[in-house]
């Protein structure tokens, strides 16, 4: 009976801490939507989660980590290459005594080796040549033989890799410089970064550093401050040293390919896909879940597949953020689908830029027809949700003042006077608290309406001051991945 109760134990254990690590897998995925409105004070935020999605209203959100903004639509998001590399390295790395991966630590040797054959799609996982340190289910073993067998990264005299081994910026900078020709001039003076001295740069390293800087890949990379002054570079800034040549040797062509990088690298050609969008997206008015389609323009190949010109993209919105006073919201969109008839394929995750090449406006007529409805539907919503903070704030207060009441009889009755008085002060508090709370949910409800209304207005009259968070019919964007 002891060991049965003992086996129940543990299998209650076992289920509870599955079901809250689903839960946290799940809360990790969910679609985000945030209404502005009322946010005058920012007083009564409400969360309301369902299965896959998070609704917040008059709360703060943040947006979301390693997303690129569509250029020349910043405030239209989808996930950027960084993200898909660091989760990939966050999913496969093992941790053990209760380390958590965290991208601004310096990258590791292993690490590189996922970034840069992820990046350049280094598939050759043969092993001509062993490490003692890489054993056969080593996590990251097949993105270090790409790296190697492709000759952008070697191992040691030693027959050892040392995966787990920090890489210097000024490793970083010659790696890189092997893969790309930018002409510098030949002396020892240590480039500058942003205006200031770069640290930490032996003299073997200055002239790849000095052709780094020069390419401009450095200008994406975040926080500058750190590549000027710290040894090392973070995973997150050398998954977006990576990312930016990528992106330049798929749109700009600017930084040329190195006469003796590897053939892996001459013949490498990012995937660009160019698409005209068929239906329209806004932070003002698009829903998370909101699905959307497009056509791609010209002819493109996709995880080996021939994909025509004409052919359906997919995709939905996944978060949504109303704009608002001193917010000029934004909308993140994810590509699903890619299909041609019969031939279909998940859309690459691995975005690196999408840029928007033709922007357009719904004309006058069709903004006209929509103002109505569309401005209706805001006032509709800011009363609805008001009203719904108000009865929260009703329901809670009145909680609050039965219990507060109930106290002050229960400590009279029980000779603690000084209690019983001490309560009744709380349950005036509460009252009091409430009609400031209801009189400020009101004032900042009418404000939300007013805003609302001249922003629909504005809409009306030019509509292009929204076009930097919305994505219109007939607009044509270049993805590259």
């Amino acid at each position: 009976m002891k060991n049965f109760k003992r086996l129940l134990t543990c299998a209650i254990v076992l289920l509870s801490f599955a079901s809250c690590t689903f839960a946290s897998e799940q809360a990790q995925e969910q679609k985000v939507e945030a209404y502005a409105h009322p946010t005058m004070f920012g007083s009564q935020a409400q969360e309301t989660a369902t299965a896959d999605s998070t609704y917040i209203v008059g709360g703060k959100i943040a947006k979301s980590k390693n997303q690129i903004g569509v250029k020349n639509k910043d405030q239209v998001l989808v996930d950027s290459w960084v993200k898909d590399v660091m989760s990939l390295i966050k999913d496969q790395q093992p941790f053990a005594n209760g380390q958590v991966f965290n991208p601004k630590m310096p990258v590791l040797r292993s690490e590189l080796a996922v970034i840069l054959s992820e990046g350049f799609a280094l598939n050759n996982k043969s092993v001509s040549k062993s490490y003692k340190d890489i054993p056969s289910n080593y996590w990251a073993k097949d993105w270090i033989y790409g790296a190697l067998n492709a000759g952008v990264m070697i191992g040691y005299p030693d027959k050892n890799f040392r995966p787990d081994q920090p890489v210097t910026k000024a490793e970083v900078f010659a790696t890189i410089a092997q893969l790309i020709n930018v002409p510098t001039d030949r002396s020892l003076i240590v480039p500058q970064f942003k205006g200031k001295d770069i640290k930490y740069i032996p003299k073997w390293a200055v002239a790849p550093t000095k052709e780094v800087v020069a390419s401009n890949l450095l200008e994406q990379v975040p926080e500058p401050c750190k590549v000027n002054n710290d040894e090392y570079l973070s995973k997150e800034q050398v998954a977006y040293l990576v990312g930016s040549l990528r992106q330049d040797w798929a749109y700009k062509n600017s930084i040329a390919k190195d006469c003796n990088a590897p053939d892996c690298i001459k013949n490498y050609v990012p995937t660009v896909l160019n698409i005209k969008l068929q239906d329209r997206l806004s932070a003002r008015q698009s829903n998370i879940g909101d699905k959307f389609s497009a056509k791609t323009t010209k002819d493109v190949t996709v995880m080996g597949k021939c994909f025509k010109a004409g052919s359906l993209v997919k995709g939905e919105v996944v978060e949504v953020v109303r704009p608002g006073v001193k917010n000029p919201g934004y909308i993140k969109v994810k590509f699903t689908q890619l299909k041609d008839g019969d031939q279909c394929v998940e859309f690459p995750k691995n975005i690196s830029q999408a840029q928007a090449d033709m922007i357009k406006n719904p004309n006058f007529v069709a903004r006209l027809f929509g103002f109505p409805l569309s401005g209706a539907a805001r006032v509709v919503g800011i009363v609805g949700r008001t009203g719904g903070s108000g009865v929260d704030v009703v329901g809670n207060g009145l909680e609050q003042f039965g219990d507060n009441l109930s106290n002050v009889f229960v400590d009279l009755f029980s000779l603690q006077p000084a209690a019983s008085a001490k309560n009744l002060g709380n349950a005036v508090v509460t009252v009091g608290k409430g009609i400031f709370d209801i009189c400020k949910l009101v004032v900042s409800g009418v404000f939300g309406i007013v805003y609302e209304v001249t922003d629909e207005v504005r809409y009306l009259i030019v509509p292009s001051y929204s076009n930097a968070s919305s994505l219109n019919p007939g607009e044509e964007l270049t993805i590259i991945f």
